[in-house]
């Protein structure tokens, strides 16, 4: 029995292998091609076969839930699917086993790179927008069943989830969704399709998010090859801490990419790894709580790619990166705190071909690093990134060895020294960046030899000397940027080979010369060109009127630069400029006003400020794009054009501009941050209208001819921080709403018609730091909440007013105060004794004692100066605001800006004050005018008048002074206005240092009892020495001043003849000795070239220090 049933196997299996081998002969070739043919081709397919019927409804079906703007699927459409584009077929069975309807707008790298930096323009991105597929994904998706390819990457689909179905198509083995704006959870259902090698879900629309609270759907996924769900939302995972265990559990992973995905949790180390395949891991840009890399990393040794930048790792880098032999990228960039030395065991990783290691904090020399290179004689390095760390040092010679280099990267750092001669021996270089560091010396001509640069980065450094004539031999540079360095001379003539330029940045150094039409015949691809000089008009262009450029730039700055006088026709023919800045360029002629059209639809910013430019501007025109105009300082004149913008900045001060501010500004120009109108003919009145641009931060209106009221409106949500309408004709009182302005630094209203009270409500201007309400008619006790609640003011000028009582006390808190002017009012009492604590008066501005407990950065803050850039916590933006205030000092009024913020000043004079001046007003020792004249103040002068070592400007006329002028007085050195006239002072006038040069008899006038020069008085017993009054110290005055006399009269006698004998002792015998005469002049040579050279050092040091 047992024998039979063997007998009949072996009879079953010997028919089984026979049909096995007939059926591989006849089908063999069959099934070659559809393991070789899986997605079919029309080119190669070898059997043509039409789609299954079914499955062609359904795609008709699907393609009806989905928007086609582009029509991109108009090829669907007759009886064969498999012929419709993207659509992909089994060559035998028909059945459709592809979708592939990935977006081909960003089919190039740089496209996708310029969707995810949002560097797309206007147009580009609505063409991008054109090319979406969008709307539904329809369920008929079902029908496909042998579906095993499906794209649908880099269209819109505007946030709808992803649907659950897809998760039942179990042959898909490709899946990608990126970029395609899908959102909300990621369906766990797709941890059935088990036969899937790529999933990529990443998104790059900020806006529209997915997330998921549990990663274990991953697990069914055995044979997932890539994964990639950047941008996701993985904080939401129910259990953060073990994200990292099901990805773990993929042992065919190949690549992992969590980029920006908000994971904080990342193990140290992992009990197993199980994904040994692991080749590119990405988790960049994420929250981790940790600090150190994880050492299970460096069990990974198949890795070539590793990105970790833009978290928060720290310490140094770990040698066990060794182990990593086959890494050929490597990105820690970003992550602050990786410091210390960069270890030479990264250049023996002779696979390296990107290491980018910027935006942290190494710190140290390079050469070590360098030196690592020499392990690998022939090294893949292709990129290098170290800028914005701390490095330091000279670049070794030994980077001329990194010959594959073609892009180093070294900006923001401070590298100083030459640049070696060597760098000029990397062939392959395309990029090299070495931006704000504190290289020195000139550039080398080598750097000429560089013949595949395309980007050249220099700007920020100290290097001097003349550029070199051989950067003209670089034919493919794109971009070249020099700006900012201490470079000279003219440009050379070689640049005008650079055909390939694209953009030139040569501003803010000391060129000079002359550029003619031949340099710039051949730059034809020029798109921006900035050109600046730190002396004025030493860079000419000499083009003639009517020449035509071959280039159409976007981008174009040319302060300091001579332009004019006419305004050109190359420039008119500019239509496309975006960015202008001809600041300062000599231009002395008008504008046409068809120019403004043409640039009005793209331009952002247009500068034409300090010239001499005449005409009208056109009254309406609409600059969508505009955020900054300013033609400040010039000649316009007619109405004021308020064009329609969203213009953030609008400069017209120091023009001629007439007629009213249009009743709608805050229509026209919505988006207003700065209106800067001042010092032109505007008439009428502010408009209310005003109170509606909530984005205004400064109004300055001062110097024009405006009536009227100001406006009673002011609301709260303004961020107003500069109001300055001094001298106009306004009228009333001052609105109690501008108390709600909470943003205010700086009120200027001086010289008006203003009358009342200073508004309580001002008050509650907690960051008021300026007051200026000089020349007006207000009256009324001065505000003790000046000095009460936020004592920083810097500025009280309320000069010229009614104002009476007394002066608080409380105003000695302002710590920061260093001008106080109070000046012809009606004020009363004494001089408060606590001014001698006024802090900013005894250390100087923004200062403190350690007493106060305030740092001078938190001064800063809280002061900035009278140049206001600050950023408080209620402003939204940065603002620069340079205060024009008058102060009365050396006899006159003097107006100041620039240097306003080192004035220091006190005027009580034109008052009702009396008593005594306080000793304690000598501790402020940083005073620079000090007037209390025409008063009714008593007693004598402080003796220590002369601690006031900067006193420029002291007025005491006019008072009922009495005493001696204190013989410290004398001791006052920097002192040119001297005014003690009227007064009761008595006895001798000091004489000595400063004094002697103030010989003006009116400076004392009015004091009868005074006696000795520059008054005619002379003192009792002038002409007898025998009624001289005792000398404290000995002696009597009037002997020290006969023996000083007499002193004088023979240091006279003996200078004539000690300079002859001197002089010919000298000269005599370099005239008689040719011997003596040599070797003078020799050491006269000597020293000048030491100490040219030691002031040359000196120079040098004292430029890196402030440039560090």
């Amino acid at each position: 029995m047992d024998s039979c049933c063997s007998f009949n196997f072996k009879m079953i299996c010997d028919h089984l292998v026979r049909l096995c081998f007939i059926l591989l002969c006849l089908f063999g070739s069959s099934s070659i091609i559809k393991l070789g043919q899986t997605f079919g081709s029309e080119d190669d397919a070898l059997i043509s076969v039409k789609c299954i019927e079914r499955e062609r409804e359904a795609l008709v079906d699907f393609k009806q839930g989905l928007t086609d703007p582009s029509t991109r699927l108009s090829s669907w459409s007759g009886d064969d699917c498999c012929q419709w584009s993207g659509v992909g077929c089994n060559n035998i069975s028909g059945h459709v086993v592809k979708l592939d309807l990935r977006n081909p707008f960003p089919s190039s790298t740089y496209g996708i790179a310029s969707m995810a930096d949002g560097s797309l323009s206007d147009d580009e991105l609505t063409a991008y927008k054109r090319s979406c597929l969008g709307g539904k994904i329809n369920s008929s998706l079902l029908a496909l069943k042998y579906l095993e390819y499906l794209d649908l990457s880099w269209n819109d689909f505007e946030g709808i989830p992803i649907p659950k179905f897809l998760g039942t198509l179990e042959n898909l083995r490709y899946l990608n969704l990126s970029a395609a704006s899908f959102s909300g959870q990621i369906p766990p259902h797709l941890g059935n399709l088990s036969s899937l090698n790529y999933l990529d879900l990443s998104n790059l629309n900020y806006g529209i998010q997915l997330w998921t609270t549990n990663m274990q759907w991953l697990s069914g996924l055995s044979f997932l090859k890539h994964l990639n769900l950047g941008h996701a939302d993985l904080s939401r995972l129910v259990e953060a801490n073990n994200w990292l265990q099901p990805i773990n559990m993929l042992p065919n992973l190949v690549e992992l990419h969590l980029p920006d995905c908000s994971l904080e949790s990342l193990p140290l180390s992992l009990p197993f790894i199980n994904f040994t395949l692991l080749s590119v891991l990405d988790i960049s840009s994420n929250s981790f709580n940790v600090s150190s890399i994880p050492n299970w990393l460096f069990n990974l040794t198949s890795l070539t790619k590793i990105d970790l930048g833009g978290n928060s790792f720290s310490g140094p880098i770990s040698r066990e990166f060794a182990k990593l032999v086959s890494l050929q990228v490597l990105d820690l960039s970003n992550n602050g705190h990786i410091g210390g030395q960069i270890p030479r065991v990264l250049g023996n990783l002779c696979k390296l071909e990107i290491l980018d290691l910027s935006g942290n904090n190494f710190t140290g020399k390079i050469d070590e690093f360098f030196d690592g290179f020499s392990a690998c004689p022939n090294n893949s390095l292709v990129s290098l990134s170290l800028s914005g760390n701390n490095l330091v040092g000279n670049l070794p010679d030994s980077l001329g060895t990194l010959e594959n280099l073609q892009h180093l990267d070294l900006a923001s750092n401070s590298f100083w020294g030459s640049l070696p001669a060597s760098i000029g021996s990397l062939p392959s270089l395309q990029s090299l960046d070495l931006s704000s560091n504190s290289f020195s010396g000139s550039i080398p001509a080598s750097i000429g030899s560089l013949s595949s640069l395309q980007y050249l980065g220099l700007s920020f450094n100290s290097f001097w000397g003349s550029i070199p004539a051989s950067m003209g031999g670089l034919s493919f540079l794109q971009e070249l940027d020099l700006s900012d360095n201490n470079m000279n001379g003219t440009i050379p003539e070689s640049f005008g080979q650079l055909s390939n330029l694209i953009n030139l940045y040569l501003g803010n150094m000391s060129l000079e010369g002359i550029i003619t039409e031949d340099l710039l015949m051949n730059l034809t691809r020029l798109e921006h060109v900035e050109l600046g000089t730190h002396t004025v008009k030493s860079l000419v262009l000499n083009v003639t009127y009517e020449w035509i450029p071959p280039f159409r730039l976007k981008y174009l700055e040319l302060e300091n630069c001579l332009v004019g006088p006419k305004f050109p026709v190359w420039l008119q023919v500019q239509s496309e400029l975006t960015y202008l800045n001809l600041k300062n360029a000599g231009i002395n002629d008008t504008i046409p006003e068809d120019w403004f059209s043409k640039i009005s639809s793209q331009v952002n910013y247009l500068d034409l400020s300090n010239n001499q430019i005449r005409g009208k501007l056109p009254h309406q025109l609409e600059f969508p794009e505009l955020y900054t105009i300013d033609l400040s300082h010039n000649c316009f004149e007619g109405p004021l054009p308020f064009w329609s913008t969203n213009a953030t900045i609008f400069r017209l001060h120091s023009n001629s501009f007439s007629g009213p501010i249009t009743l709608n500004i805050s229509e026209v120009m919505p988006q207003l941050e700065e209106l800067y109108l001042s010092e032109n003919h505007i008439t009428g009145s502010i408009p209310s209208s005003i109170c509606n641009m909530m984005s205004l931060g400064i109004l300055s209106l001062r110097n024009n001819k405006l009536s009227g009221e100001l406006p009673q409106c002011w609301d709260e949500s303004q961020d107003l921080q500069v109001v300055d309408v001094a001298n106009n004709n306004l009228s009333g009182n001052i609105p109690s709403s501008m108390g709600v302005l909470r943003s205010l630094r700086m009120l200027m209203l001086s010289n008006n018609n203003l009358y009342g009270e200073i508004p309580p409500s001002l008050q509650n201007c907690s960051y008021l730091q300026s007051i200026d309400l000089g020349e007006n008619r207000l009256s009324g006790n001065l505000p003790l909440w000046i000095g009460e609640n936020d004592p920083s003011y810097y500025i009280l000028r309320l000069r010229s007013n009614l104002f009476s009582g007394n002066i608080p006390r409380q105003w000695c808190n302002l710590r920061n105060l260093h001008i106080l002017d109070l000046a012809h009012n009606s004020l009363s009492g004494v001089i408060p004794s606590c001014l001698g604590n006024l802090t900013s008066f005894i250390y100087g501005n923004a200062s403190f004692s350690p007493s106060d407990g305030v740092s001078h950065m938190q001064a800063d803050q809280r002061s900035c100066n009278i140049y206001l850039r600050c950023r408080s916590s209620i402003s939204k933006d940065n603002f620069e605001y340079m205060q024009q205030t008058i102060v009365v000092a050396k006899g006159r009024e003097l107006e100041y800006n620039t240097t306003l913020k080192f004035v220091y000043s006190i005027d009580l004079s034109g008052n009702s004050l009396v008593g005594e001046i306080p000793e304690e007003i000598t501790n402020l020792i940083k005073l620079g005018t000090l007037n209390f004249s025409m008063n009714h103040l008593t007693g004598s002068i402080p003796e220590k008048i002369g601690n006031l070592r900067l006193l420029e400007t002291f007025d005491l006329s006019n008072n009922s002074l009495s005493g001696p002028v204190p013989q410290s007085l004398s001791s006052l050195t920097f002192l040119s206005h001297l005014n003690l006239s009227h007064n009761n002072l008595v006895g001798r006038i000091p004489s000595g240092n400063q004094l002697q040069t103030l010989n003006d008899s009116s400076i004392y006038e009015g004091n009868p009892l005074l006696c000795g020069l520059p008054l005619p008085t002379k003192c009792s017993g002038d002409d007898d020495t025998s009624n001289v009054p005792a000398d404290p110290n000995g002696g009597g005055l009037e002997d020290n001043d006969d023996e000083d006399d007499s002193e004088m009269v023979w240091f006279y006698v003996s200078m004539g003849p000690g300079f002859v004998v001197g002089f010919w002792g000298v000269f005599g015998t370099l005239l008689i000795k040719k011997s003596w005469r040599q070797a003078y002049f020799q050491f006269i040579d000597s020293m000048t070239d030491r100490i040219t050279l030691m002031i040359a050092l000196r120079v040098a040091q004292l430029r890196r220090k402030m440039r560090s």
